[in-house]
């Protein structure tokens, strides 16, 4: 009896240490995204009307991106419905071809439809091969438009790498636990 106590015990432990761990690590994402959110908006004239106007949006404040022919992208973020925070997601990517070199870059999707972001929560969501990101500048989104339902940006933060296409990007959303 004193064994399975013992066991009991140790497992609850374990599990609340764990839970506590990714707590952590989802508030320190939390809190990274919305600094990026804070300086995108004030620096890109034009993209408030894609915070205010989306039905949701999905905000990864630093993927990592490297490959040598063969690369790959990888980030966590928060996903947001109607400025409303209702849960996490990730990013993978796996590439093949002509780049090089290594970068990091916040990137923001916008669903312009409820539709659309529903199709992402459900995780079915992926890139088509030819999708690309709007590399963000002063003032370029105001022309920026909807394509397929989304749109995407991205802010290089460092490094450098002849790559931005957002094709084969796989996500899988997490809801927040009341």
């Amino acid at each position: 009896m004193k064994i399975l106590k013992s066991i009991t015990l140790t497992t609850l432990l374990f599990l609340a240490i764990g839970l506590n761990a990714q707590n952590k690590k989802d508030q320190k994402i939390i809190k990274d995204a919305n600094k990026a959110k804070d300086k995108l908006m004030k620096m890109e004239v034009g993209l408030d009307l894609f915070f205010k106007n989306s039905a949701g949006y999905v905000v990864f404040p630093n993927i990592g991106k490297g490959g040598f022919i063969i690369g790959g992208a990888s980030g966590n973020g928060v996903v947001y419905e109607n400025g409303t925070m209702i849960g996490m997601a990730n990013l993978k990517k796996l590439s093949i071809g002509l780049q090089a070199g290594g970068q990091a870059i916040t990137e923001i999707i916008f669903f312009e439809t409820e539709t659309d972001l529903a199709e992402f929560k459900e995780g079915d969501f992926e890139f088509s091969a030819e999708a690309s990101a709007v590399a963000l500048k002063s003032g370029i989104a105001v022309n920026a438009k909807y394509r397929d339902g989304v749109a995407v940006f991205a802010l290089p933060k460092a490094g450098l790498m002849a790559d931005a296409s957002v094709g084969g990007q796989k996500f899988d959303y997490k809801p927040m636990m009341n």
